[in-house]
């Protein structure tokens, strides 16, 4: 039996793919957070925004809580993530509109 809790979600063939980002761009407004998803490959001259997701404040702290939770138990069953000093510097990045953080 269906509660009034459980949502139906399709996942189509084309979204179910998904697509490779190794670096995120995430800016903001009064009401929304915009996160620009970017792939950075060799022999590419110009790395390119391969998706744009763009949630309400609230929703976006909801993203950050359910990372946090699903980061500590990725790091209790397979071991801290470690990010190299290049990795912990790398940008920020102004492109219009608030800061923005990688």
């Amino acid at each position: 039996m269906k509660t009034d809790n459980e949502i139906n979600i399709e996942l189509n063939n084309d979204v179910a793919l998904g697509s490779y980002s190794n670096l995120a761009i995430i800016t903001h407004s009064s009401s929304e957070f915009i996160f620009d998803f970017i792939s950075m490959l060799p022999g590419i001259p110009k790395p390119q925004v391969t998706n744009r997701i763009i949630m309400t404040a609230e929703h976006a702290k909801r993203l950050m809580l359910a990372l946090e939770d699903n980061i500590a138990k990725y790091e209790n069953q397979y071991g801290e993530i470690v990010l190299n000093n290049e990795q912990k510097n790398m940008f920020p990045m102004g492109f219009g509109g608030n800061s923005a953080k990688a």
